[in-house]
């Protein structure tokens, strides 16, 4: 199992790698200004593993750009036959996904 952090100002994020899974745990705001070290970080990672999971537990907002990454980040997975799983996404972000009709994204 490894374990690397990556940061930017707004989010910091913590990534678990087994042999079954590789795990990111989403730690702080997910926006305009941060929203590129995600998607940099998942299609560094996509190549590598078949199951991502995205830890929301601390992340303490998401806006529209950051909702975008996340779509994004599903279809690059979709495509390279990785399937991509969100978990412990807080109520606001329920929310957002679920007005947006994006459900799918969560499990």
């Amino acid at each position: 199992m490894t374990q690397t952090p990556f940061a930017s100002p707004e989010l910091k994020l913590e990534t678990v790698t087994t042999s079954e899974e590789t795990l990111i745990r989403c730690i702080g705001k997910l926006t305009y200004t941060s929203c590129e070290l995600l998607r940099s970080t998942v299609h560094g990672l996509l190549p590598q593993t078949k199951r991502l999971v995205l830890d929301l537990k601390d992340m303490t907002y998401l806006d529209s750009f950051g909702l975008g990454v996340l779509v994004g980040v599903y279809l690059s997975a979709k495509r390279q036959d990785c399937q991509l799983r969100l978990i412990n996404v807080d109520q606001q972000a329920k929310n957002i996904i679920r007005i947006t009709n994006l459900t799918y994204l969560v499990e």
